[in-house]
C-alpha cells in the first residue's frame, strides 16, 4: 500500500533517474568521499586547510546545481521522513497497545505520564 502512494512513486522515479545518470552519481560519490576525508581529518584533530575546504564546497555546490542529483537528495530526505513516520506509528502502537490517534503522535509528548521532555 505504501509503495503505491504517489509520493513514493515520485521518490522512486527520482532515485531511478539518479542511478541511471553516471555523471550525477560520480558527482555525488566525489562529494561524499571528499566530505568523509575532511571529517576523518578533523576527527584526528588535524588542521583543515582552506584550499581543501574550498575544493569540497566547489564540488558540493556543483552537485547541488545538478537537478538530477538535487532530486535524488530531496528524495532521500523525503524517504527518511516517511520511514521516521512509520517507525513512530509502530512504536506508539506497541507502547499504547492500540493504533495511535493524532493526539498520541504529537511531537511535544510521548503520552500521559511521560517525563522525557521531547
Amino acid at each position: 500500500m505504501i509503495v503505491d502512494q504517489p509520493e513514493m512513486i515520485s521518490i522512486r522515479k527520482r532515485i531511478d533517474t539518479f542511478l541511471a545518470d553516471s555523471q550525477a552519481r560520480g558527482q555525488y560519490e566525489a562529494v561524499m568521499t571528499k566530505g568523509q576525508a575532511l571529517q576523518e581529518k578533523q576527527a584526528q584533530s588535524q588542521q583543515l586547510e582552506g584550499a581543501e575546504i574550498a575544493e569540497f564546497e566547489k564540488h558540493r555546490d556543483a552537485l547541488l546545481s545538478n537537478s538530477i542529483a538535487r532530486g535524488f537528495l530531496d528524495a532521500q530526505e523525503e524517504l527518511h521522513q516517511i520511514q521516521h513516520s512509520i517507525q513512530k506509528h509502530i512504536s506508539k502502537t506497541l507502547e499504547l497497545g492500540r493504533v495511535p490517534g493524532e493526539a498520541d503522535l504529537e511531537e511535544g509528548s510521548c503520552g500521559h505520564g511521560c517525563d522525557c521532555h521531547h
